[in-house]
């Protein structure tokens, strides 16, 4: 999942030409769509090239701290999205609510719906990590995204960057991990996934630059990966 900030059409244009093949998924990252320039010729560009797009959880969250839910799913209606997050990294919900808005929208969208606070500091327990992911796919999310923000600093993440192993290693024992969509805004913890998970691992809120920086990753085209995925009688001839 590439996460768009506000690329410009010609921007969206020159990004699909070079790296749409490798784009699963576009999410207009926080509230970007609300203000974007254009959208409805930028959403068409992304369908055109056959990549999946969504707004971006927090804008989801903006609509429903207003009581303005209908509203919100006027305006996925209006722009004819075919997926939607569900969130609430921002603002306090009872999750039996949060997995009643994911309800509603699974019945005519495929949810994606992120787990985690995006307040750096706050630490959720693994259990609750676990529970938390395990309604929100029975109540109807396709997938669930492990948060970490664009910065990569909360969430699965200490402030340093560096990945919470316990976290993540616990998690992975009780939610299928096909089921996840792991935030890796970061060169060293897009590496350290494919190391713990294998080339296919699903990474998101990637920058449209690097999109082929990280393919190069996936393939052993990068020195971070080079030994890691070679047949075992290859891997010894390191330098």
């Amino acid at each position: 999942m590439m996460m768009d900030k506000g690329l410009s059409l010609r921007g969206a244009e020159d990004f699909i030409s070079a790296s749409g093949h490798l784009t699963d998924m576009v999410k207009l990252g926080f509230g970007t769509s609300y203000i974007t320039n254009d959208l409805e010729k930028k959403l068409k560009l992304y369908k055109d090239a056959g990549i999946k797009t969504y707004f971006g959880g927090t804008l989801f969250e903006a609509f429903v701290i207003r009581g303005m839910f209908d509203d919100y799913q006027k305006l996925l209606d209006k722009y004819k999205m075919e997926m939607a997050e569900v969130s609430d990294g921002s603002i306090l919900m009872p999750h039996n609510k949060k997995c009643e808005y994911i309800s509603k929208l699974s019945k005519n969208f495929t949810v994606l719906s992120e787990v985690g606070s995006k307040e750096e500091g706050i630490i959720i327990h693994p259990a609750k990590w676990i529970s938390m992911m395990n309604a929100e796919l029975k109540a109807g999310s396709w997938k669930v995204i492990a948060e970490a923000r664009e910065s990569g600093t909360v969430g699965i993440y200490r402030a340093s960057g560096h990945a919470h192993t316990i976290l993540i290693n616990k998690i992975l024992a009780r939610v299928p991990g096909e089921k996840i969509l792991w935030e890796a805004p970061q060169k060293s913890q897009q590496v350290w996934f494919l190391k713990l998970l294998g080339p296919n691992a699903n990474l998101g809120n990637i920058s449209h630059d690097d999109v082929i920086p990280l393919e190069t990753l996936r393939l052993g085209l990068r020195g971070d990966t080079f030994f890691s995925f070679l047949p075992k009688e290859l891997s010894s001839n390191k330098t």
